[in-house]
């Protein structure tokens, strides 16, 4: 599965972006997607997933009640989105997704994209 994650850019704190991660190769379908950030001299945090299972998802702390991650599993789409508002400069970072059997820990994920950066200027 490779994996094209796409939408970062500058934005002002409290305004929104929308990420999105396609898949080419194959359909992740069968798989988790997570997102990942990684800030600079950070290691690289868990951010939110959705499981293979519709309804179930899973947020940092940190972003919860501003960040929804969603999936869009038609074949031509084939696209998970994180939709991200009320961002604030502490979420500038690279942005990763990533498709596996987990959920949260980076280690659980197998395939990951080449990561979008996202920056919040105060």
């Amino acid at each position: 599965v490779q994996l094209q994650a796409s939408g970062g850019g500058l934005v002002q704190a409290g305004g929104s972006l929308r990420l999105s991660c396609g898949a080419s190769g194959r359909t992740f379908t069968t798989y988790a997607v997570g997102w990942f950030r990684q800030a600079p001299g950070k290691e690289r945090e868990f951010v939110a997933a959705i499981g293979r299972s519709v309804g179930s998802t899973y947020y940092a702390d940190s972003v919860k009640g501003r960040f929804t991650i969603s999936r869009d599993n038609a074949k031509i789409t084939n696209t998970v989105y994180l939709q991200m508002n009320s961002l604030k400069p502490e979420d500038t970072a690279v942005y990763y997704c990533a498709a596996g059997p987990g959920l949260t820990g980076v280690n659980e994920y197998d395939y990951w994209g080449q990561g979008t950066l996202v920056t919040v200027s105060s």
